[in-house]
């Protein structure tokens, strides 16, 4: 692949989209080995700015995301990564997308989707993924 990963530290942004509906689903960011297990498994691996390592989007709350389709952008340092949801949700607070908020005027960030899971029910106490 001829993937710029020079740029910020290894690491490309990955924009996740549901490859039916064509909804925004969540940023993450990808490290060469992370794009490579996801092509291997067909499941959506990333790497933790927050962990230092990788991990499997869905591998604690079984919200995993299959791989449909890669598209790479021009300057071939951002990817596409298409999904279809193997569960209900994307976001680790219960929202199907992790953009549920709206800014509004002044600032301020207002809710504007219903949680659809708590995320007590997704992980238990203390983790997501």
């Amino acid at each position: 692949m001829d993937l710029d990963f020079a740029k910020d530290n290894g690491l490309i942004p990955a924009i996740v989209q549901d490859d039916s509906t064509d909804e925004v689903l969540m940023l993450g960011f990808m490290n060469r080995e992370a794009l490579e297990r996801t092509c291997a498994t067909g499941f959506v691996t990333f790497f933790s700015r927050s962990r230092q390592k990788l991990w499997t989007k869905g591998e604690s709350s079984g919200q995993k995301l299959l791989l449909r389709e890669l598209r790479v952008d021009c300057d071939q340092d951002a990817l596409l990564v298409r999904v279809e949801l193997s569960g209900s949700v994307v976001c680790h607070e219960g929202y199907r997308s992790c953009f549920f908020r709206r800014l509004e005027k002044g600032g301020r960030a207002a809710v504007v989707a219903e949680r659809v899971v708590s995320p007590a029910e997704l992980y238990g106490e203390g983790k997501k993924s």
